[in-house]
């Protein structure tokens, strides 16, 4: 125990886990950006071309996996803090539940969005 803290519950897998998703979450956000922003005249695509871009199942895909990244790295990094802060084995284990129930509610309303937008264009 490093003062007070209880590192065997973090442990190194799940940091190897974050520092994957933080790679990860650059090259799929520079993805984003450069595709979204830096290549569409006037920096913004119009809904109509939005739904146009979705229509293609790699960047579906892509977007999909920028979500699923963005959203495993935050809830990964809310629970680093709260263990830093010293919740215990049971808060922890409560912890571990409600947020991998967030994760599935955010995952899967972004995919449903996603899809509906997608879905216009089909």
């Amino acid at each position: 125990m490093i003062q007070g803290i209880r590192t065997s519950q973090k442990g190194p897998a799940m940091w190897i886990w974050q520092a994957f998703t933080g790679l990860l979450l650059v090259i799929l956000l520079t993805l984003h950006m450069v595709f979204n922003h830096f290549v569409v005249e006037g920096g913004l695509r119009t809904y109509r071309d939005v739904v146009a871009y979705l229509s293609h199942p790699l960047v579906f895909a892509w977007e999909t996996a920028l979500l699923i990244v963005v959203t495993a790295h935050a809830l990964m990094g809310v629970r680093a803090i709260l263990l830093d802060l010293g919740i215990g084995p049971t808060a922890d284990r409560w912890l571990k539940r409600g947020l991998t129930l967030l994760a599935i509610g955010t995952i899967g309303y972004g995919m449903w969005l996603s899809w509906l937008i997608r879905s216009q264009g089909l």
